[in-house]
């Protein structure tokens, strides 16, 4: 309506998802048509294209804005006070490292004001050493371990929620683990404890986390009840036909899925990293819309559609794409930081 007022058109169609718009001021009763120049996310950005044959164009207020349209304008002025990020595939690199970049801006943002959440199916220990670096402790950042499943306040070391696996469901993962001959393990502390510690997964998780592998001959008998979850590793052909058979057999029990190809996780029911985002979010007075989500994988889809501004990663599955809000750059080019510097620094 108001570009109607200010006798320029708007036009053409897009695929969803996507703004197109042909914006053409009326300039002495000819049109001179705007460039479109696009960004690498659902927003588009115009500018003039030169036109010798016509008089000089002097935008008005409105004009301008249209320069800097967005599908989601109210994003742009949004005081966020919580940023909660993924971590493999998102905060850190192919390296599994925080590049300089991103570690300066979380940095930043905390000294301002803003809190950090450290949110991936990693145990805990797995976590620690990134919230470290961040020095999250400092500044009341969060971590949110085993997709959810625990939530700890890193600067009191308050366990704030918490969720284990049901103790009679152990001995069933473990049963199926041995019958289609793949090694399952789990975690205490510091370790992971396992029956088969050569197992190349095995040795990937570890490696992962930075944690140390105890081999046990009696796994059921050397870990202590209740666990916040299990892991069964091994060839994905291998792991489909046990995903669908578990999720099958303990329906309403546990949750079951492939955080990796070679990976199937075992967690509580509901677990989930939005649910457990509300939690949290309850706890220290927060609204949703203050917050910014960050991931790349499947087990991030929640908290990015939850989230006030969910971010997809350059890298991230189609899906995640589909649902975010924004997309940034890739893990491999301090996408954190391009994000976290176009919609925090004006803050």
């Amino acid at each position: 309506k108001a570009a109607k007022r200010q006798k320029n058109r708007i036009v053409g169609k897009a695929p969803e998802g996507e703004c197109f718009l042909f914006f053409y001021p009326y300039v002495n009763q000819n049109y001179m048509p705007l460039k479109r120049t696009t960004a690498p996310c659902r927003q588009t950005v115009w500018k003039p294209t030169p036109n010798t044959t016509t008089s000089t164009f002097s935008p008005t207020a409105l004009q301008k804005n249209f320069f800097h349209l967005s599908l989601h304008p109210k994003q742009r002025y949004m005081k966020y006070k919580l940023i909660v990020l993924d971590l493999d595939g998102t905060l850190t690199n192919s390296k599994k490292e925080i590049t300089p970049r991103n570690r300066e801006t979380l940095i930043r943002m905390q000294e301002q004001g803003i809190r950090v959440v450290l949110a991936s199916g990693r145990p805990t220990y797995g976590i620690v050493p990134l919230a470290n670096e961040l020095r999250m402790n400092e500044f009341g950042g969060f971590i949110l371990s085993y997709n959810g499943g625990e939530i700890i306040n890193w600067e009191t070391q308050e366990t704030v929620y918490e969720n284990v696996l049901p103790n009679e469901v152990v001995p069933v993962l473990y049963e199926c683990a041995r019958t289609h001959r793949l090694s399952i393990l789990t975690y205490d502390g510091a370790e992971i404890i396992t029956e088969n510690p050569q197992d190349p997964y095995v040795q990937k998780e570890a490696s992962l986390n930075k944690m140390a592998v105890r081999e046990t001959n009696d796994f059921l008998t050397d870990i202590t009840l209740p666990v916040a979850k299990c892991l069964i590793v091994g060839d994905a052909d291998k792991l489909i036909p046990l995903e669908a058979e578990l999720s099958l057999r303990l329906q309403g029990h546990i949750n079951v899925f492939r955080s990796e190809p070679y990976f199937l996780e075992l967690v509580p029911q509901g677990i989930d990293k939005a649910l457990s985002l509300a939690v949290l979010l309850k706890k220290i007075g927060i609204a949703r819309e203050e917050v910014i989500a960050m991931g790349d994988g499947y087990n991030d889809l929640s908290m990015i559609q939850f989230a006030g501004l969910g971010i997809a990663m350059g890298n991230a599955q189609e899906p995640v794409k589909k649902a975010a809000n924004y997309i940034t750059l890739s893990n491999e080019e301090d996408g954190v930081a391009e994000a976290i510097d176009k919609f925090c620094s004006q803050q």
